[in-house]
């Protein structure tokens, strides 16, 4: 097998070793190998290809230390045909929240979330996709 370093903050690393102790791995290399497969494998689901999806993308942020927010919009400019929408919210004393409706076809809705995850400082992402070509087609941004 080979072997890859990786740089993490300590607290993921702590995070992840806690996680590997309460769920039976056998270390940190067996949680990463199965977070990996996990996100390779998210996007890859055949009955997605080639249909109308709708997705909501969730970032949260620490703005005060970050120009995460300032990424985020940077993004929703390099995407505008794909973005339908883009919420910002405050979540407590130092936290954003960013939401993204996003209406495309799932290569362009993979690259986007790709782009986001890989936005250094984001606390967390999470999103949803779905199928909306059963209810007619999406309409084409203007």
């Amino acid at each position: 097998m080979t072997v890859v370093s990786v740089s993490m903050p300590e607290e993921l690393v702590e995070r992840i070793d806690a996680f590997a102790d309460e769920h039976g791995y056998t270390g940190r290399s067996e949680v990463v190998r199965d977070a990996s497969r996990s996100l390779l494998g998210e996007f890859e689901d055949k009955r997605l290809e080639n249909r109308d999806l709708m997705a909501v993308v969730t970032v949260i942020f620490d703005y005060e230390t970050t120009n995460v927010e300032e990424r985020m919009m940077g993004l929703r400019h390099d995407y505008e045909g794909l973005v339908a929408a883009n919420f910002h919210s405050h979540v407590g004393s130092h936290h954003c929240m960013e939401l993204f409706v996003l209406e495309g076809r799932l290569e362009a809705i993979s690259t986007f979330v790709g782009k986001i995850r890989a936005t250094q400082d984001t606390l967390s992402v999470d999103y949803s996709v779905m199928p909306v070509d059963e209810f007619g087609p999406v309409a084409s941004p203007e």
